[in-house]
């Protein structure tokens, strides 16, 4: 099925963007127009993926960001709307797994995977959110458009 849509003058932050399912989310999003900051831990993949879109027409930021350090979370989205202006769109994309066998997962494995695919992604959903909520009352620089 194909669609057509235009993202143009949208900022989308997407996280795991390195690997998967989240550099195939960015690609699309830079063909749609979009303004793609580009977060996970292994920035040097990510620049790779930026020189690919940007040789392509897009435009793209990338910025380091561990979703299991709420710290690094801030600054990453606080890094993406100084650079490419407030986030429209989140892909909430990071995440992590375990090789182990089921019997094999212990306690520990199983926190470490938990904390990161769950307590990331709602953090990460939460800062961008509180920005999101902000701009609607006006409260921070930017337009309120909606976010997604």
């Amino acid at each position: 099925m194909a669609y057509d849509i235009d993202l143009s003058g949208r900022v989308a932050f997407v996280t795991g963007a390195s690997s998967g399912l989240g550099e195939q989310f960015a690609r699309v999003l830079a063909r749609a127009g979009a303004g793609v900051v580009l977060a996970a831990r292994r920035v040097d993949r990510l620049k790779t993926l930026r020189a690919e879109l940007e040789a392509a027409g897009g435009d793209a930021d990338v910025v380091g960001l561990d979703v299991g350090d709420p710290t690094s979370i801030r600054a990453a989205v606080a890094h993406a709307e100084t650079e490419m202006g407030a986030i429209d769109i989140l892909v909430n994309n990071a995440g992590i797994s375990t090789t182990q066998k089921l019997v094999d997962v212990t306690p520990e494995d199983f926190d470490h995977v938990m904390g990161i695919n769950t307590r990331g992604a709602f953090f990460v959903a939460q800062e961008v959110a509180k920005r999101m909520i902000a701009r609607s009352k006006g409260e921070a620089p930017g337009t309120f458009t909606g976010g997604r």
